[in-house]
């Protein structure tokens, strides 16, 4: 039987690409979308892919514990998930995690929050599975990372044992980053011919990465007139110094066996990202001296960063294989 899953905040960019996913994939079944501007319409006519039934509803918080699913995800902004978590806490059973991590979890639904409100929460699953999921052990309740943070840490971990300092890293996104909220950085007039920079520091990003790496990272984010897609530069100063040969194979090593993850000795491009489900690191150069590193990372912020990593640990919850229900990268997935 197929496990039910319900979304909060569909409306959204990566509210749509869970859908996608969602309708693709063999063990879970949509069961509810909630958005308030699109309550009534057809998800069909919203998301083509999705070729069920099933309309927008306008739920209220109190609702969502009334439908029994045994999956939310919640697509919110940051500080509005808690009253849908509270809500859902009243279908909860045992709250001791599962003893087989292969079968459903017991009573009351997994959640997974999109939002930066529960990455902090040492009570809740950080899911970021290519370096965390030795640590999961049934917990029902996920925090996604977010997408800089993602490409960030992916792109840090292999070298944390030879870090000299904090890191800076320069990043670059697509303007849908920026939601479906009206602003100036997702506006595409205002964005046109050129390169929008904000939070310069202590971003959120900056802090979850510095805070699940256990390294400081200097983090200085921008907005530019593309739609989908993160490049994220990452200057390292090391304790002792490196060749680029050694470099991208300690990183090839790192992970060879991880079918989301390709290294490349060339930089990635931010164009070849885009709408495709992995992550590409490469670009490693190394100064005259060995002791400082450069590596360049690139991912789409709607799917790895947020869509399919949500995917990713649905199956982890659900004993499904990681990847089930995700798409070869061979093509791109269609572009909103």
């Amino acid at each position: 039987m197929k496990k039910t899953v319900g979304i909060v905040g569909a409306r959204g960019h990566t509210g749509a690409e869970l859908i996608r996913l969602l309708a693709g994939h063999p063990g879970f079944e949509l069961a509810a979308v909630s958005s308030r501007e699109l309550d009534g319409q057809r998800v069909a006519d919203h998301v083509p892919e999705y070729r069920g039934g099933l309309r927008y509803r306008s739920l209220a918080h109190d609702d969502l514990a009334d439908l029994g699913l045994d999956a939310w995800v919640l697509a919110l902004p940051n500080g509005k998930s808690e009253a849908c978590i509270t809500s859902l806490a009243a279908a909860d059973g045992s709250v001791e995690p599962a003893a087989d991590v292969a079968a459903a979890p017991p009573a009351g639904p997994v959640i997974v929050d999109l939002s930066a409100d529960h990455r902090f929460d040492g009570d809740w699953y950080y899911g970021l599975p290519e370096l965390t999921r030795g640590g999961y052990t049934g917990q029902r309740r996920i925090a996604n990372p977010g997408c800089y943070a993602s490409a960030m840490q992916l792109a840090l971990a292999p070298m944390l044992g030879l870090l000299d300092g904090p890191v800076q890293c320069f990043g670059v996104s697509g303007y849908s980053g920026a939601g479906t909220t009206p602003s100036d950085r997702n506006d595409a007039d205002k964005l046109r011919d050129n390169l929008m920079p904000y939070a310069l520091a202590g971003h959120v990003h900056e802090r979850e990465v510095t805070r699940h790496l256990g390294h400081d990272v200097e983090f200085m984010p921008h907005v530019a007139p593309h739609f989908r897609g993160i490049t994220l530069t990452a200057n390292m100063h090391l304790y002792e110094p490196v060749t680029a040969e050694a470099v991208e194979a300690a990183y090839r090593a790192r992970y060879e066996h991880e079918p989301l993850v390709r290294v490349s000795t060339e930089a990635p491009w931010v164009s070849r990202i885009a709408g495709r489900h992995g992550v590409e690191i490469g670009g490693f150069t190394v100064s005259e001296d060995g002791r400082r590193l450069v590596v360049v990372a690139t991912l789409d912020n709607l799917l790895k960063g947020a869509a399919t990593q949500a995917l990713q640990n649905l199956n982890l919850a659900f004993g499904y294989p990681e990847i089930e229900g995700i798409p070869s990268d061979s093509a791109p997935t269609p572009t909103l």
